[in-house]
């Protein structure tokens, strides 16, 4: 399992757009992604699941994948963040 933690900085949080923008990149990967924020586990692939944790911006938030393409998933996931999941 790898994990690594980011600060969200999209300014609206994690609403509809940017949620279906990682839902979407996570369900091109093989391995398990979860998100842990809040003290919340949300499974990465589910657009519900992302939109009803209400993430708001400055929050940090753990990303975890465990799976045969964890390395290469974790690295995009955490692009995607840094890059405001494409906002």
């Amino acid at each position: 399992m790898k994990k690594e933690s980011v600060i969200l900085k999209n300014e609206t949080g994690l609403h509809a757009r940017p949620a279906g923008e990682l839902a979407k990149l996570a369900a091109g990967f093989k391995c398990n992604i979860n998100l842990i924020a809040n003290e919340k586990t949300i499974n990465a692939k589910s657009i519900l699941s992302i939109m009803a944790a209400g993430i708001k911006t400055s929050t940090e938030i753990t990303i975890e994948c465990d799976g045969e393409d964890e390395d290469i998933a974790l690295e995009k996931i955490v692009e995607a963040f840094n890059n405001k999941l494409g906002e």
